[in-house]
């Protein structure tokens, strides 16, 4: 199978940067690049027509970047909440995919897509995780996914406290170890053994 040679529209992720003219599978032009307008195929009428809208092509691009980094700045780190149902161990049934991040965003006011988001492996346990979001092509910013059982659990993750089974088993700890400094007959400073 003999790879397709593309101009580049825009910046593709581990491919090139506009105006690059690269050799992919014909699947990946067929499927993505070309439907998703990033490219376009290096034939003698596109390569000249791409010349002459270049700079024009830049410009624009230009602008749309520099508004990107803006909106990136005014929103700065973004947290989002997304509640769901788990064990008591703190595995989630089910799990949080990019679907699920995409629609806290736009319910906090970030407006998103699923395709903007880049989530390296689905969230399965309760928590903070870092997402990315891509605003443009060379602008990304990073959202915290706070998942919780509740409101109020996602407030004390935000915190800094520990949720969940572990943090029970350390308070449960914690409060042996207070009751049998303070049992009567111990020597003060001391720990029973």
């Amino acid at each position: 199978m003999a790879a397709v040679e593309l101009i580049l529209m825009q910046r593709v992720e581990k491919l090139g940067q506009m105006g690059d003219v690269v050799r992919v599978k014909p699947g990946f032009a067929r499927n993505y690049l070309l439907p998703q307008k990033m490219a376009t195929r290096a034939n003698k009428a596109n390569r000249e027509a791409f010349e002459t809208q270049r700079v024009q092509l830049e410009a624009q691009n230009l602008r749309k970047r520099e508004e990107a980094e803006r909106f990136a700045e005014r929103i700065g780190q973004m947290t989002v909440v997304i509640i769901r149902q788990a064990s008591d161990s703190g595995s989630l049934y089910g799990s949080v995919t990019v679907r699920d991040v995409a629609d806290a965003c736009v319910a906090d006011g970030l407006t998103v897509t699923r395709q903007q988001v880049i989530l390296e492996h689905p969230i399965k346990a309760l928590g903070l995780a870092k997402v990315r979001v891509v605003l443009h092509p060379e602008v990304s910013i990073t959202v915290t996914a706070n998942v919780a059982r509740s409101p109020e659990e996602a407030e004390k993750q935000a915190r800094g406290e520990r949720i969940g089974q572990d943090a029970e088993d350390e308070d449960a700890a914690a409060d042996e170890e207070i009751a049998a400094l303070f049992e009567p007959g111990a020597e003060p400073g001391t720990l029973p053994s």
